[in-house]
């Protein structure tokens, strides 16, 4: 607590005053609502669910609201109050293959079983500010949208293996990986402890990481096999009833990358895959995961390690993380004054040493 500064904990207690002062802002301008910030403010929505490993949109909504849209501080509230929260079950693994997909494209097969669906999507626009938007009142024109694809959807990539072009994923379906939400991560990481921490990533620094990967500074010359954005039941083993039971449902997008492998000893030459999974729609940190994730695995695929950022494990594990980043950094500007104090005379010891060395050798000449 920032005690020593004069005033103390009523200095304190203003400060917070004055901070819900400059949140509520011009009080002629209407208060923005927690419905409102969910229902059109959704990708920061989804953003701090993803990141503060808490998929619940209301709550996010009221973090942003909160944190004045400082994204970070907003993702900080909620995993703080992920921490008050009772663990009553273990949902079974979602199944994509069953998505209720809004939007689905591959940039690798042009006629994707199933079709392609654009869906609401920034990529075709051509970002120039709509100043319509800035009309009170102003609705969007109604436009026909078709429907989302029921039932199971196929995984585009899946129909590489027709010809055994792209690698098999393991099946670890039976295996419980380890939780990073509850237990430190220790190294080196298995693919689904990383998979864990890259979902739950700061966007920007897996974008940066992925951008690298891309420039050379590792070997991932990589293809979105396929990007889908949908909904999907989440279930859960209820043991008095001996099966599964459909307790919600979340929106989930999912990317595939393929990328070539020349192969190695024990593998032929083939296309290997980068997964990213995320909360809502985020599509660049899908794909970036995804990137992340491909650079990650070079030891695995027998691959040569290039030094780069990217492929090396602890750098990107451990500093991906924005709340421990924030953290450590933020810390800083609280009182040192110990500290410094500390430093300070050394500096004035190390002064006084070098000013009295000419001295003491004028002397002995």
């Amino acid at each position: 607590m920032y005690v020593a500064v004069k005033g103390g904990e009523r200095a304190i207690d203003n400060a917070h005053a004055w901070l819900a002062e400059e949140r509520r802002g011009d009080l002629a301008v209407d208060a923005l609502s927690v419905a409102q910030i969910r229902e059109q403010l959704s990708l920061a929505v989804t953003r701090v669910m993803a990141e503060g490993s808490l998929y619940d949109p209301d709550l996010a909504a009221l973090a942003i609201k909160q944190a004045r849209g400082d994204m970070i501080e907003a993702i900080f509230l909620i995993r703080a109050y992920r921490t008050t929260l009772p663990r009553f079950g273990v949902s079974v693994p979602v199944d994509t293959g069953a998505m209720s997909c809004e939007r689905r494209v591959s940039a690798t097969f042009k006629d994707a079983p199933g079709g392609q669906v654009l869906g609401p999507t920034f990529d075709y626009t051509h970002r120039l500010l709509d100043f319509k938007l800035a009309a009170e009142g102003q609705e969007p024109e109604a436009v026909a949208r078709g429907e989302a694809q029921d039932g199971p959807v196929p995984h585009i990539t899946e129909f590489l293996n027709t010809e055994g072009l792209i690698q098999q994923e393991v099946d670890n379906a039976t295996e419980t990986p380890p939780d990073l939400t509850r237990q430190p991560l220790e190294l080196p990481a298995n693919r689904a402890l990383r998979l864990q921490n890259l979902t739950r990533g700061d966007e920007g620094f897996l974008l940066g990481m992925a951008y690298s990967t891309q420039r050379g500074y590792a070997r991932n010359h990589a293809f979105v096999g396929e990007l889908r954005i949908g909904v999907v039941a989440v279930e859960m083993d209820i043991p008095e009833l001996g099966f599964a039971i459909e307790i919600g449902e979340m929106t989930l997008t999912e990317c595939e990358t393929v990328n070539q492998f020349k192969g190695s000893k024990t593998e032929p030459p083939q296309f290997t895959r980068g997964y990213g999974l995320v909360f809502g729609q985020n599509e660049r940190k899908s794909i970036s995961m995804a990137l992340v994730d491909r650079a990650l695995r070079w030891k695995e695929l027998g691959e040569d390690d290039l030094g780069a950022p990217a492929q090396d494990e602890e750098f990107v594990l451990y500093h991906s993380d924005n709340i421990q980043a924030t953290g450590f950094l933020e810390h800083i500007k609280l009182p040192h004054y110990v500290d410094f104090q500390a430093e300070l005379e050394l500096v004035r010891k190390m002064r006084a040493a070098a000013e009295s060395a000419p001295r003491r050798q004028e002397a002995a000449e």
